[in-house]
């Protein structure tokens, strides 16, 4: 893609949005960039972009904005069906995202992984992974680093894992990874995508351009996901952890094994897996098939595995007071990945709940908080949808804001209790991210720490 002297329109000034103007701008082209939030909104991003040389518009986007573009990029947070989006299709103009253009550039392997929850634990374990096994790895996309700023630099040699969500997968046209991973799909997303079965059809044109010299790697035991088996034309490996596959990662007597249509190799006991929960299983499953796949050896991979750390903000151990230990799991913005998180303790859980509404039905949610729910804490816009739907499944507290919460739990919470932050909802209402959400969480429970003058263990 030749972008000198091309008027480019970059829509969305997220972390993606201002790594692509500003990749597009030392490519040569004439870039504007249009955001709807206000100028004090963006106030730390806007100094960088018109340095560079690059024209803002804050407050709304401009019908004329639009008009004459050569290129439009749309970042992830963008709804495709946007009407000045709309419009500029209708001229012909071309709207790709920035997962797309980067793909465009990137000049080494991609490994793309998608799916309801679990993306960011098994792309920075896949990650982990094929670097210990000896390969020039960078890792990026839709967690940290925006994959255009992952092209500088890049090698023929270099491998890129990527996560991909949803958003990214609307706006793609020639994205074509060497291995695409689809890890679940259940439902999230359905303000945006309207019904389910759009939401399953995005994630599957992570296989749209995929050839047969390509790989894909399903879940075997997620139904929705092992249909997808028939919408790529790649070499289909499978991860499961109830029942065995010919070609993929699956359990046996206790421990992980790869097999291919060549070999069986026998990677490491589940023992010695540091991640807590079944889900953190399935991750790692498909993180190896992934591995093996790239051509890392069964020790690197055992190494890497061995060695890993829970990702922030995904079920990750904060402190223990007096006695109750203390979880953040930020990242649960849907019920799929709330119920993971109930699975993952026995009893007696406090489970914060709330945040920005996506569509989604909280009365899944029923049966493991009756089993394993001590107190439900409601927060955010949310709250008195998911009090309504999951009535007479545990006692409800009413906290309104995360701060309220932690302090309610702190005062009723008893030894060998369990304090879960999963909120099964965005976390726009209140917080920039689940990022944010999650650090708010940490800093409150470390003040109960510093408080009680307790070491946090």
């Amino acid at each position: 893609m030749d972008l000198h002297n091309k008027r480019v329109l970059v829509v969305g000034l997220g972390k993606s949005g201002v790594a692509s103007a500003l990749f597009l701008k030392a490519k040569g082209a004439h870039v504007t960039v249009s955001d709807a939030k206000s100028e004090d909104q963006l106030s730390e991003s806007i100094p960088v972009l018109l340095d560079a040389g690059i024209a803002v518009e804050t407050g709304g986007h401009g019908e004329r904005t639009f008009h004459g573009q050569d290129l439009i990029v749309v970042s992830p947070g963008v709804p495709v069906d946007a009407p000045p989006l709309i419009q500029a299709r209708a001229l012909g103009e071309t709207v790709i995202g920035e997962i797309e253009l980067a793909a465009q550039f990137f000049p080494g392997t991609i490994v793309a992984i998608t799916g309801s929850n679990g993306k960011t634990t098994t792309t920075t374990l896949a990650g982990e992974i094929i670097g210990v096994g000896g390969y020039p790895t960078i890792v990026g996309g839709n967690i940290g680093t925006p994959a255009i700023s992952l092209v500088e630099g890049a090698t023929p040699d270099t491998i890129a894992v990527l996560e991909v969500s949803s958003f990214q997968l609307e706006t793609i046209q020639t994205f074509r990874p060497k291995v695409a991973v689809v890890l679940n799909i259940t439902p999230d997303h359905l303000d945006r995508h309207r019904t389910f079965a759009a939401y399953v059809d995005t994630k599957a044109r992570i296989f749209e351009n995929q050839q047969e010299s390509d790989f894909a790697v399903l879940n075997a035991d997620d139904p929705t996901c092992a249909d997808l088996s028939d919408r790529t034309q790649a070499r289909v490996f499978w991860f499961s952890r109830k029942k065995g596959v010919n070609q993929g990662t699956c359990t046996r007597d206790g421990g992980i094994v790869f097999r291919d249509a060549k070999t069986q190799s026998e990677i490491m006991p589940i023992s010695e897996l540091p991640l807590k929960g079944t889900h953190n299983l399935e991750n790692v499953l498909a993180a190896i098939c992934v591995g093996a796949i790239m051509g890392c050896k069964p020790d690197a991979m055992r190494r890497a595995v061995r060695d890993f750390k829970a990702v922030e903000h995904r079920l990750e151990y904060v402190a223990t007071i007096r006695g109750v230990e203390y979880y953040n799991d930020s990242k649960a913005t849907n019920v799929d990945a709330t119920i993971k998180a109930l699975e993952s303790f026995p009893a007696n859980i406090h489970i914060i709940l709330g945040g920005k509404d996506k569509g989604s039905d909280y009365s899944v949610l029923k049966d493991i908080l009756r089993q394993r729910a001590k107190r439900v804490y409601t927060i955010g816009a949310a709250a008195e949808k998911i009090a309504s739907q999951i009535e007479s499944s545990a006692e409800i507290v009413h906290a309104e804001t995360l701060d309220v919460a932690v302090k309610r739990i702190a005062a009723t919470a008893e030894a060998g209790d369990v304090v879960l932050l999963a909120p099964a909802c965005a976390s726009f209402d209140q917080f920039q991210n689940y990022e944010e959400r999650g650090r708010a969480f940490k800093q409150l429970v470390r003040a109960l720490v510093e408080e009680m003058k307790l070491p946090s263990r």
